[in-house]
């Protein structure tokens, strides 16, 4: 039996402030946590704790998750320090003991945190779905349309011999 958690990561204040349609994600991330909610599914909010960028310090404004997605009592909130969620965290322990084997993946820092926790979650047999519309980044060396166009486009055609990620916008994402 599959059961889906809702998995939002780093959707921080200092991430989300001059992130790419930040209100439309931050709406289409709060819309997919309602429903999640509704089917009981579990939610899992990844907080990143920076070492070095003062604004993503564990205890900072900018290090606290958006209020608009803000997390409720009973929802799992882990943090971390690497860019792949589940190094060096409980997540992995945790995602076992809740029963989940598929997760729906939103969040902040498209190219970074999002991209390496899909790949380390569809190494790890976990079924992948992205939220197409529900990630997003700031601009960096390339537009922040672009780094969020390639990594969908990226992500639902990696080389894996018995799984792939789904990439589907939130209107689409169901929770099992």
């Amino acid at each position: 039996m599959s059961r889906t958690a809702l998995l939002i990561i780093d959707v921080q204040v200092a991430l989300m402030d001059g992130a790419w349609r930040a209100d439309e994600v931050l709406a289409n991330i709060a819309a997919l946590l309602a429903r999640a909610r509704a089917a009981g599914a579990p939610v899992v909010f990844l907080q990143h704790n920076h070492r070095s960028f003062k604004p993503m310090m564990q205890g900072e404004p900018g290090w606290a998750i958006h209020p608009r997605v803000a997390p409720r009592p009973g929802d799992l909130i882990i943090e971390k320090t690497a860019s792949d969620g589940f190094l060096d965290t409980s997540l992995q322990q945790d995602l076992d003991r809740l029963g989940v084997t598929a997760l729906v993946v939103t969040g902040a820092q498209t190219e970074f945190c999002v991209d390496a926790t899909c790949r380390a979650a569809l190494s790890r047999s976990f079924d992948v779905l992205l939220v197409a519309d529900a990630h997003t980044t700031g601009d960096a060396i390339i537009p922040a349309e672009t780094i969020i166009r390639h990594h969908n486009h990226a992500l639902a055609t990696l080389a894996h011999p018995q799984r792939s990620i789904a990439v589907m916008t939130s209107a689409e994402a169901l929770f099992a």
